[in-house]
C-alpha cells in the first residue's frame, strides 16, 4: 500500500482497492522536567517547538529595530540558548517551526490598525518602508525576514510567515501543527510580551498545551513586561520551564 498524507505523522495507506484510515502510531517518548507552576511530563512524540521572530529586523544590529534606535541586545539573548537546544530537539524528532513576520510586498492584508502601530503619524518608517540596507521592513522573502545569524534552519524545519502579533491569525500555522499531530507546543523567540504571548494565548484557546521556555524568550520592553508575561503564562495559559532543563531531560 502507498502513503497518502502531508507527512509520515498524518497519513493514510491506500492501493487500487483499499484505503486504511489508521494514522501511524508513534511510540510515546515521555520526558519529565522541572517547570512552573508544576513539574511536567510531556510526550516528545506529540511536541513541536515554535520559534517566533528570531529574524534580522528584530534581532540584528543592522535590522529595522536597531535602525530606529531600539537596543536589540536583549532580543539576542535567546541565540546561544537556541543554538544548543534546537539540534537536541531535532535529534529527538521534535519538529522545529520558524514563525517569522513576513508581510506581502503590497501589504494588501494589513489593516490601518496594524500599520499605525509602527507608523503613528503616517509619515513612514513602519512596515514596508525601505531600510538603509535596501530591504523593506518585515517583508517576506527579504533579508528583513531572514533568520538572524548564528541561528539557521535545518532541512526538515518548517517556515510560516505571519502578519500580526499572533501567528495564528490569517496563517496556516494551525493546519501545519495539526498535520504534525502536535498537541504540546514549546514557545521561544521575541518579543515575549508581544508576538510570543499573543501566539501562545491563541494556541491555548485552540486547545494546545503551551509551554514557554523562559531562557529562550526575550523582549526589548521594560522588565515589568517580562514579569507580567511569565506570571500570566503560568497563571492563565500553561507552564514555563527553561531550555536548559528541557535539554537535560531530552
Amino acid at each position: 500500500m502507498h502513503e497518502i498524507g502531508p507527512n509520515s505523522r498524518n497519513s493514510w495507506r491506500a492501493d487500487a482497492t483499499r484505503v486504511d484510515l489508521r494514522r501511524p502510531q508513534r511510540p510515546a517518548r515521555p520526558v519529565t522536567v522541572e517547570a512552573q507552576p508544576q513539574i511536567l511530563t510531556l510526550d516528545l512524540a506529540s511536541t513541536a517547538i515554535v520559534v517566533i521572530d528570531m529574524q534580522n529586523d528584530f534581532c540584528s544590529p543592522d535590522g529595522w529595530l536597531a535602525s530606529i534606535g531600539v537596543d536589540v541586545s536583549p532580543a539576542r539573548t535567546p541565540l546561544p540558548v537556541l543554538q544548543r537546544l534546537l539540534p537536541a530537539l531535532r535529534a529527538a524528532d521534535v519538529p522545529v517551526v520558524w514563525l517569522n513576520w513576513g508581510n506581502r510586498p503590497d501589504r494588501a492584508n494589513l489593516p490601518p490598525g496594524v500599520l499605525h502601530v509602527y507608523d503613528q503619524d503616517g509619515t513612514g518608517g513602519g512596515l514596508g518602508s525601505q531600510l538603509h540596507t535596501g530591504a523593506r521592513v518585515l517583508e517576506r522573502d527579504s533579508a528583513s525576514a531572514e533568520i538572524t545569524a548564528p541561528l539557521f534552519a535545518a532541512p526538515g524545519d518548517l517556515h510560516i510567515a505571519k502578519y500580526r502579533m499572533s501567528g495564528f491569525q490569517d496563517t496556516e500555522l494551525d493546519s501545519v501543527l495539526r498535520n504534525l499531530r502536535a498537541d504540546t507546543l514549546l514557545f521561544a523567540g521575541v518579543n515575549a510580551d508581544q508576538c510570543v504571548l499573543a501566539t501562545l494565548m491563541d494556541a491555548a484557546s485552540l486547545g494546545y498545551d503551551v509551554l514557554m521556555l523562559e531562557d529562550a524568550v526575550a523582549t526589548t520592553s521594560p522588565a515589568y513586561c517580562m514579569d507580567a508575561t511569565v506570571y500570566n503564562v503560568r497563571q492563565c495559559f500553561g507552564f514555563t520551564l527553561t531550555a536548559a532543563d528541557l535539554q537535560e531531560a531530552v
